[in-house]
């Protein structure tokens, strides 16, 4: 039998507990916890978009919004809502006792526009974004030297200089891939302690383009975002606003101006389960300022077996066996009936959350439909 060493002692065996005071002890702050318990990696709460289709569709089996305690990004195309979204996030923000910090890189906010998505102005913290660098310091600072509960908006990331953009000229080669090193820097020393504070970080940016002669390439990946490939590994949500330029895209008033528009969502990106999934709003900018919410759930709950049509008419079938029979033109009319509204919202859940969670139904009813252009998927023998 092998002899110990002289001087060596045995080291017990340490309890999974034991090991994790040891570390915490040794680090000098909680980095070690018990995944059953309170910890920094489970998202407790979701900060609705404004959007209810959407929020049905960010996470698996649960009405979400934009995850707190994660980076999540709202990208888009020009006049898709990017702007109003954040406004939107951030005024239910506030109505759960977050602080919210605007970073705005675009001097595009006013007050006027955030009170008219429900923001109070008197408690939002506006900074005009100077630099990359410097949103990520004063980030780093403010969760630093706060235990208030923070959504921080930046609006947005394109258009955010670095400093080397600001003290150089104006060829684009002389500070060619700063800005993304600067952010797979940021991001490396932010992830943590935003998760830890249980702080959000929502980003906006920009749907740029993507000019390749790879045909293949421009149809399945017609766009892509500014900031480098770091953010892409950050961001635990991403969802990419697109639009139509058709006529029939817009909402106008009775003598024909436009006030609005129609905005498709997809999740780009989802660390709940739910990439590629769709859903459609319109939101109102006309004018009066919001998202046409409730007139976008009757797209929602069409394929649900309470609700049928028969010519012009459709009929919602109740949990009690009573019916509703109504026109498209009078849905508006009909949700300020509370049972005809709690039903809707019932097969809402149905239709949007449980069906895809239990996977009722074909799989394309959920996920993107096929572009234009995009050949048609061939079925298997």
């Amino acid at each position: 039998m092998a002899k110990k060493k002289n001087g060596s002692s045995g080291a017990g065996r340490l309890s999974i507990s034991e090991m994790r005071s040891m570390i915490n002890k040794k680090h000098g702050t909680a980095v070690a916890h018990n995944l059953k318990e309170d910890n920094p990696t489970d998202v407790k709460e979701f900060i609705p978009t404004g959007a209810r289709w959407l929020d049905s569709i960010i996470c698996r089996g649960r009405l979400a919004g934009v995850p707190v305690g994660k980076i999540s990004e709202i990208a888009g195309l020009e006049a898709t809502g990017k702007s109003y979204m954040a406004a939107q996030v951030a005024a239910n923000a506030q109505k759960m006792g977050i602080d919210v910090v605007y970073f705005d890189a675009e001097s595009a906010i006013d007050s006027s526009f955030l009170e008219a998505a429900g923001c109070s102005t008197d408690d939002i913290l506006y900074i005009q974004a100077h630099s990359v660098e410097f949103v990520l310091e004063t980030i780093e600072d403010l969760l630093a030297n706060s235990n208030n509960k923070l959504l921080f908006v930046w609006d947005s990331l394109a258009l955010t200089p670095s400093t080397t953009d600001i003290d150089g000229d104006f060829n684009p080669l002389s500070s060619m891939a700063v800005k993304p090193r600067i952010l797979s820097k940021g991001m490396a020393k932010l992830v943590q302690p935003i998760a830890n504070a249980q702080a959000t970080l929502l980003v906006l940016n920009q749907l740029k383009t993507n000019i390749t002669s790879n045909v293949a390439e421009a149809m399945t990946t017609p766009y892509f975002t500014p900031g480098g490939k770091a953010m892409h590994y950050a961001y635990s949500l991403r969802v990419w606003l697109t639009g139509r330029k058709a006529k029939a895209s817009f909402i106008l008033d009775d003598h024909g101006y436009r006030i609005g528009s129609e905005v498709k969502a997809k999740i780009e990106k989802s660390r709940f389960g739910t990439a590629g999934r769709i859903c459609n709003f319109k939101i109102l900018w006309g004018g009066e300022v919001g998202i046409q919410d409730e007139e976008s759930w009757f797209e929602a709950v069409k394929g649900s077996d309470s609700l049928t049509s028969a010519g012009a008419w459709y009929t919602l079938t109740h949990e009690d066996g009573t019916t509703d029979k109504f026109q498209p033109s009078r849905w508006s009319e009909k949700m300020t009936s509370e049972k005809f509204k709690t039903r809707i919202l019932q097969l809402m859940d149905e239709e949007v959350i449980l069906k895809f969670q239990n996977r009722v139904g074909d799989a394309t009813a959920f996920y993107e439909e096929q572009e234009e252009g995009e050949p048609a998927k061939q079925s298997e023998a």
